[in-house]
């Protein structure tokens, strides 16, 4: 994009801003404007791990028990004070006194209870029960209005880890589809959601932690990259989050940082012709993934499975599918001859705004799958309609698909993982593989050496022999942030934007 269509995309910004009444952040004391690239499908607490929510409500409206320092992931104190351990089920937590929910109401033992029993709800997939905490009952008994026992349906030895992802919201909260209305015990209470325009939260009065400095806070959402980097060049927002690489040409403002997340494209390992892994491979071998780096930015780096390095499970002897388009061809050839129907058209489910570049990354990848005789059809879909295909049931379960995916990790264990995404029982899974299931099993109910040896021989297993995802990317993000704001993101960006963190400049 040139100087010059960058300057047009920045007028039509102010315009739209001036229609629509969003505050121009130079203009607003003691206020910041944050410019997200897609609207939250809701504020629904027990789905604060899907990162378009959790941008506006963690850490700002809601709080967890617990939560890890991105610093050096140990788990820290916040809506619990000291925790210990009973049994190799049972977990003793002693909860914060004197802190109140937004509306009043206290916290307590029973608001803790009412929290938990939000995540086991049948009106819809809370995907904090079902994606990260691996499908563990978990059963809350008040001992006293200050303390409570959790106790897991299977050994959980690292479950104040697990914690720092449940999300505390009031017992008041009506509990009936995904809510747009949440109410927490964090600094922030929700003002105002103008639907396709902006969310505003406030600062609130009597907050139990030390008192933010900014008093109000305003989330936009502009689709594309450059549009949110010239916002914060003009004064429009003071934070633009996940601005493409090409977009990020001042390193004064703009902070890349290793973001947690790995890219994927899951596949349906149950229907023909995927249920073929030679398809499967030559999905894999047909993409030159290495050439397709710029689109989403240099500093990436390949993936063989979907945690990044510094996590408990990861396999570092594992590597990426060479790019070898003659070999896809020969595989293609060698099934096709065994009776699977490899011309069968298949439907790659992808999301709009998922990651910068994520769709002309699909038709890229699209293009080579052609060459090699894949009939690949791409469906775009928003961030609403994309999550019907992320959770089992899945629908058109009988439709050959791939899904467009990306999955962070911040928590540092592979369990997080592993269940939701590969186990034959996980609500986002695409396999079906009584052996993973075995060596996740065995990982989980472990500590130490025994527990990354599990999860190192699942991944070797899911990329080797089963070959269950179409791998891609390590990610790296980049934030532009403003000159008003004292403020850089960290690895916890990617999920959560703690505005009590920021500073405004004198």
């Amino acid at each position: 994009m040139t100087f010059q269509h960058l300057r047009g995309a920045t007028a039509l910004g102010l315009i739209l801003f001036a229609l629509t009444g969003v505050p121009v952040a130079a203009q607003s004391t003691g206020a910041v404007t944050i410019v997200l690239p897609e609207e939250p499908p809701s504020l629904e607490p027990c789905d604060a791990k899907h990162s378009s929510i959790g941008r506006v409500v963690i850490r700002n409206i809601t709080e967890p028990l617990t939560r890890l320092d991105p610093s050096n992931g140990e788990v820290i104190p916040v809506l619990a004070t000291e925790w210990n351990q009973i049994d190799t089920d049972t977990w003793r937590f002693k909860l914060r006194e004197g802190v109140t929910f937004s509306d009043g109401t206290p916290f307590d033992a029973k608001a803790v209870i009412a929290a938990f029993t939000r995540l086991d709800r049948t009106d819809m997939v809370c995907n904090t029960k079902q994606q990260t905490l691996g499908g563990i009952d978990l059963t809350v008994t008040e001992i006293s209005p200050t303390e409570v026992e959790i106790t897991s349906s299977k050994p959980s030895p690292i479950l104040p880890t697990m914690l720092t992802v449940v999300q505390m919201s009031s017992p008041s909260m009506e509990v009936k589809g995904a809510s747009r209305a949440p109410i927490g015990t964090g600094p922030y209470a929700l003002g105002t959601w103008r639907a396709g325009q902006d969310i505003t939260l406030d600062r609130l009065d009597g907050y139990w932690g030390d008192a933010p400095q900014v008093a109000k806070a305003t989330f936009v959402w502009r689709s594309e990259s450059a549009v949110r980097a010239a916002m914060v060049d003009q004064g429009e927002a003071d934070v633009a989050l996940i601005i493409a690489a090409t977009d990020a040409t001042n390193p004064d403002i703009d902070f890349a940082y290793p973001n947690g997340e790995t890219t994927r494209l899951r596949i349906n390992t149950s229907t023909a012709p995927l249920n073929d892994v030679r398809v499967r491979k030559a999905l894999n071998m047909a993409l030159d993934l290495d050439a397709l780096k710029p689109i989403v930015g240099d500093e990436v780096t390949r993936a063989e499975q979907l945690v990044p390095p510094n996590t408990l499970g990861y396999d570092a002897d594992l590597r990426p599918f060479a790019y070898d388009p003659a070999g896809a061809k020969a595989l293609l050839e060698e099934a096709k001859a065994d009776g699977v129907p490899v011309d069968t058209q298949i439907d790659l489910i992808g999301r709009d705004g998922i990651y910068v570049g994520a769709a002309e990354m699909l038709q890229a990848m699209q293009a080579m799958w052609a060459e090699v005789g894949l009939n690949v059809n791409i469906r775009m879909f928003d961030t609403g309609n994309w999550l019907r295909y992320q959770n089992r049931p899945f629908p058109e379960p009988n439709v050959p698909m791939l899904g467009q995916d990306q999955h962070d990790n911040l928590l540092g264990d592979a369990s997080f993982t592993l269940f939701n995404k590969y186990d034959s029982d996980g609500v986002n899974s695409g396999l079906w593989d009584e052996e993973v299931d075995k060596l996740i099993a065995t990982g989980e109910n472990t500590t130490g050496a025994e527990r990354e040896t599990a999860f190192k021989q699942a991944f070797a297993r899911i990329h080797d022999d089963l070959v269950a995802d179409v791998f891609m990317y390590h990610m790296v993000g980049y934030t532009r942030v403003g000159p008003r704001v004292d403020w850089k993101p960290t690895i916890a960006a990617n999920s959560e934007i703690a505005i009590a963190d920021m500073k405004l400049a004198e």
